[in-house]
């Protein structure tokens, strides 16, 4: 039995995530930190110091236990772990292992993501997803933070939203390393895929006890309108930002559990640059411009639902000022949830995200997802919603689950 042992988690978790870069502060030796610093991007600001979570990790973890939580998403950082090419920090193993045994303490249940977005400098200079050693290499860090820390990860994430990395970063352009061509969008979404496979045969082969999986980003996939070229595009992007990944994790290296990471109701538009379309009048928007559609969550865990693993909502929010709104997100969001367990979807935890404001990638601060504030002195302030949420934790769903 492992120090954090898979098969004695509660029935149904409930928590909240973070990823290492946009909490921690300082990740210097990582690409994001390039491109938030360079001004040819589309980063509208650097993270700086995060929310000092590198330092404060013991202190929010306890916050967060004591808002009612049993468990807890975040991501080790590869940029520190392995600074340069097959050289390993003992220093940034032994820092995670005490993040992660003071998480333990906690008894939250721990779901670690091995890559969250970020890479090494190193990593991406040598031509990022697309070198042709990417999957070895990749495979190679896995295994050894497996070997180093596995029997403190339960849960193990392999990589956070594959089909995001490629559409933000070779399609869109607005993640790194901000390519926009359609033929590298592909190739780096199946160079993913591969990853992530051989990722789950390197865990799996140095800490068997921890269950790995991984997250995917199931946006609802709509036509912008009922003519042919509307029709054609939303097949296409639903097979590339959907099929493709669900698809692919058939067979023994797909995992043991799959991550529905689900935020709102998107419009496919072959006459929109993005090829999305805004959202039609008569829908909420966040800050980050995006639909509210509750029911889509239930949607999408339905088709995730065809892939035969146990599913784990491991992130869900809204970006918002006004926390009566984020309080009315999260209640209908658990609805939504609970009808699709009642409907026989095997739905087994809820992780909100996020746990913190924090750094949002390229829209920098100004997005406000987290249950938490961060004041003057990185001052932690539960808002209305984090005592929400916990209550609906404590009753399991407020009588939903």
């Amino acid at each position: 039995m492992t120090d954090a042992d898979p098969d004695t988690v509660a029935a149904f978790l409930w928590g909240a995530a973070t990823s290492a870069h946009q909490v921690e502060g300082g990740n210097v030796n990582s690409d994001w930190w390039d491109f938030e610093h360079d001004p040819r991007t589309a980063a509208l600001e650097p993270s700086g110091d995060g929310i000092d979570h590198y330092h404060r990790y013991a202190e929010d973890f306890a916050l967060l236990r004591s808002l009612g939580h049993n468990a807890h998403r975040l991501s080790v950082e590869w940029a520190r772990i392995e600074p340069a090419p097959g050289e390993f920090s003992r220093a940034a193993l032994a820092h995670y292992r005490r993040v992660l045994t003071a998480l333990a303490a906690t008894g939250m249940t721990a779901f670690v993501t091995l890559h969250h977005f970020t890479l090494p400098r190193w990593f991406a200079a040598r031509g990022g997803w697309l070198a042709p050693d990417a999957v070895d290499v990749f495979a190679r860090y896995c295994s050894r933070v497996a070997t180093e820390l596995g029997d403190l990860m339960p849960f193990v994430c392999t990589i956070n939203e594959p089909q995001m990395v490629a559409l933000h970063g070779y399609l869109e352009g607005y993640h790194p390393p901000g390519v926009t061509n359609p033929t590298l969008w592909k190739r780096a979404g199946r160079r993913l895929l591969a990853a992530h496979h051989a990722a789950v045969h390197a865990v799996r082969a140095a800490s068997p006890r921890s269950r790995v999986g991984l997250t995917v980003n199931l946006p609802l996939l709509a036509p912008a309108r009922d003519d042919a070229a509307c029709h054609a595009l939303h097949r296409l992007m639903r097979h590339e930002i959907v099929d493709l990944y669900l698809d692919g994790l058939a067979g023994p290296d797909g995992g043991d559990w799959l991550g529905v990471q689900y935020y709102r109701k998107q419009w496919v538009d072959p006459a929109s640059p993005t090829y999305f379309a805004d959202p039609p009048d008569g829908f909420t928007r966040t800050q980050m411009g995006w639909a509210v559609f509750p029911d889509g969550l239930r949607q999408v865990l339905h088709r995730a639902a065809r892939t035969g693993l146990p599913l784990y909502v491991t992130e869900n929010g809204i970006a918002t000022e006004d926390d009566t709104e984020r309080i009315d997100y999260l209640r209908a969001h658990v609805a939504a949830l609970a009808r699709a367990r009642a409907e026989g979807v095997d739905v087994r935890g809820y992780l909100h995200w996020s746990a913190f404001d924090n750094f949002e990638w390229s829209e920098g601060y100004r997005p406000k997802f987290g249950l938490i504030a961060i004041g003057e002195d990185f001052r932690r302030i539960p808002k209305p919603s984090a005592y929400a949420f916990a209550e609906i934790a404590r009753h399991d769903g407020a009588g939903l689950i």
